[in-house]
């Protein structure tokens, strides 16, 4: 078998999959170890060899990479700020707010008040995909 072409065969493999299957850049990583490893194979016959090389490679490229990569950080609402009703909030059930240009599922934090469509609500907190809201009438009382 002719192992150099075997392995730029898996590089561009690799390297197609993370043009269609974004994964970080870890594909691409596997691939551009294939191409190094596809090198390493003109000169080292042995096939176990140059697996060990592709996965020391691979490692390698993965931890060094990893290091140019932003942190993300997780996002977070905002601490009590304003939406505004789509619909109305009856008492103990689901309603709509418009809360940073999106519709989100909202629920009254009295369990007793309802809120009237098209009126200012503070977000309390999120809980899941559901904010809780009061109005802000009731907040200035």
């Amino acid at each position: 078998m002719n192992y150099p072409l075997f392995w730029v065969m898996l590089g561009a493999i690799f390297c197609l999959m993370e043009l269609f299957l974004p994964t970080g850049f870890v594909e691409s990583t596997l691939g551009l170890s294939a191409f190094v490893v596809a090198v390493i194979a003109l000169g080292v016959p042995s096939f176990n060899l140059q697996i060990v090389a592709w996965v020391v490679l691979s490692l390698l490229f993965i931890f060094l990479l990893r290091r140019f990569v932003p942190k993300r950080t997780p996002y977070s609402l905002q601490a009590s700020t304003e939406a505004r009703t789509l619909t109305t909030i009856p008492p103990g059930q689901t309603g709509r707010v418009i809360y940073e240009g999106n519709s989100w599922q909202a629920r009254c934090e009295d369990e007793t008040t309802t809120i009237a469509v098209d009126q200012p609500v503070v977000v309390i907190r999120r809980k899941g995909n559901t904010l809780y809201v009061m109005p802000e009438s009731a907040l200035r009382a």
